[in-house]
């Protein structure tokens, strides 16, 4: 790893835990109108809907748009599907935005702080890059640069995301390490050259979520957490 500068983040679910920040915030907006809903089960239900959008513009199928737009039009239809249609306009618009407030795992901040003092560290999200500035910004978390899916037009793992962040980092495919808990995240770097690091995040989808975490030796580094991926880099 000597020749290693700089490590790209994915950061929903990889950095940050977007299923317990946004039920919360939901299930705090909606009170006791809905006693019922499991606002879990909601969150992941909206979620899987934003990503057949994003995997119809990756097909082709659809043109790109941003995906705070893509959350927005998702949402409308996860609220009719559990029944919580009277929930207002302006309380759908902040449900919206509590994605943009997800809070980092609790050892994010920490594994980031030691990484940075031997590597640069960025983004590399499908979120927009204004939506990623806000987690960032909320969470303290100390990249050294933003970057998003945005500024090419389209969504990981479209190959020119990860090209992207390498132009703008100023360093080859075997000079980088993408790290990420989704392994088609990987597996698109890994194509293209980069180095790749595996973070299990067995909460994504909460205590019953089907999460994979099982480590692969096609990656360059397994890891429990990002301390534990610090302490392997040396940091």
């Amino acid at each position: 790893m000597d020749s290693l500068k700089a490590l790209i983040f994915d950061v929903q679910g990889s950095t940050t835990d977007f299923r317990s920040t946004v039920a919360e915030a939901a299930r705090a907006i909606a009170a006791a109108r809905a006693q019922t809903v499991d606002w879990g089960c909601f969150v992941d239900d909206w979620r899987r809907k934003y990503r057949v959008t994003l995997d119809a513009v990756l097909a082709g199928s659809e043109t790109w748009k941003p995906v705070d737009r893509v959350y927005r039009i998702a949402l409308d239809e996860v609220i009719e599907k559990y029944g919580v249609g009277f929930l207002t306009f302006d309380e759908r618009e902040r449900i919206n935005t509590a994605w943009q407030r997800i809070a980092p795992w609790p050892d994010s901040v920490d594994g980031l702080l030691r990484l940075k003092r031997r590597f640069k560290l960025v983004t590399l999200s499908n979120a927009d890059v204004s939506a990623v500035i806000n987690i960032s910004k909320h969470g303290s978390l100390p990249w050294d640069a933003i970057f998003a899916a945005e500024m090419v037009g389209t969504f990981k793992p479209d190959p020119r995301t990860y090209k992207m962040a390498l132009r703008y980092l100023g360093v080859s495919a075997g000079e980088a390490m993408m790290v990420a808990c989704h392994k088609y995240d990987l597996y698109a770097a890994r194509d293209l050259g980069l180095k790749t690091a595996f973070v299990t995040r067995p909460l994504e989808f909460g205590p019953d979520g089907e999460v994979d975490t099982t480590f692969e030796d096609s990656f360059d580094i397994n890891a429990r957490d990002f301390i534990d991926l610090a302490a392997q880099l040396d940091c």
